[in-house]
């Protein structure tokens, strides 16, 4: 499971503090609740076959292996956008009152809702959990060591500096190269998950295609993928 798994759910922490400006403003989660919103999408786990559903080819294998992505993360709290809904006020409440007697009064606590891909850009689908942000991985976000990675087209390695969005794409690659489904978040994909694919390859703007333009347009992985509208008017 998703949630269950430390590393994944660390660096989606760290993510989180990013964006939340955590580290700026120590008073979120602590006295001001916040949702980190994680859009969740369903990608082949061959690239050749992603490839392939975005730029339209008819040929692709009806039968496809799908993994997990995270396509984006958003983060909301009252000062910026509506209030809490009474719900998960509520809720949020009562996690940081769990958090608090169990001694974790300066911990962060928030809400992670985890939405489907196919879902649009509303807060109303989802799945709400509490979100506790403890004092290493605060540390960790502090000290913004490097990822050092490999070059999936040279091999050769780089550093990429610690970031919201480089934390979402180590999340990706790991589980990308989680071959023998030990994570178990592998799952055969749906006609709805390939069509947000090729909408993305049409330049569509519907919210679950344009997340996962965004999401390409930030990770290496897709670096060298063209553009099938931009090869269709040079053709």
């Amino acid at each position: 499971m998703f949630t269950s798994n430390p590393l994944i759910m660390g660096f989606l922490k760290l993510s989180v503090i990013f964006n939340c400006g955590l580290l700026d403003n120590p008073g979120i989660g602590i006295d001001v609740a916040f949702v980190a919103r994680v859009d969740i999408g369903i990608e082949p786990s061959d690239i050749l076959d992603f490839i392939g559903l975005y730029h339209g080819d008819k040929a692709v294998e009806e039968k496809l292996q799908g993994m997990v992505q995270i396509n984006a993360v958003t983060v909301w709290y009252p000062s910026l956008m509506h209030p809490l809904t009474a719900q998960r006020l509520h809720l949020w409440r009562e996690i940081r009152e769990k958090y608090n007697a169990e001694g974790f009064a300066k911990d962060p606590v928030g809400l992670v809702e985890f939405v489907d891909g196919s879902c649009g850009g509303d807060w109303k689908n989802g799945i709400n959990v509490g979100l506790h942000i403890p004092t290493t991985v605060i540390d960790m976000a502090r000290k913004r060591e490097p990822f050092v990675r490999v070059s999936a087209v040279t091999g050769a390695q780089f550093k990429q500096p610690m970031s919201a969005m480089a934390c979402l794409e180590y999340i990706n690659v790991h589980i990308r190269e989680d071959t023998q489904n030990q994570l178990c978040l592998r799952t055969a994909m749906i006609e709805e998950d390939k069509e947000i694919i090729r909408a993305a390859g049409r330049n569509e703007g519907t919210f679950p295609a344009r997340i996962l333009k965004e999401k390409m347009g930030r990770e290496h992985m897709y670096a060298n993928i063209p553009d099938p509208t931009t090869v269709q008017v040079q053709g």
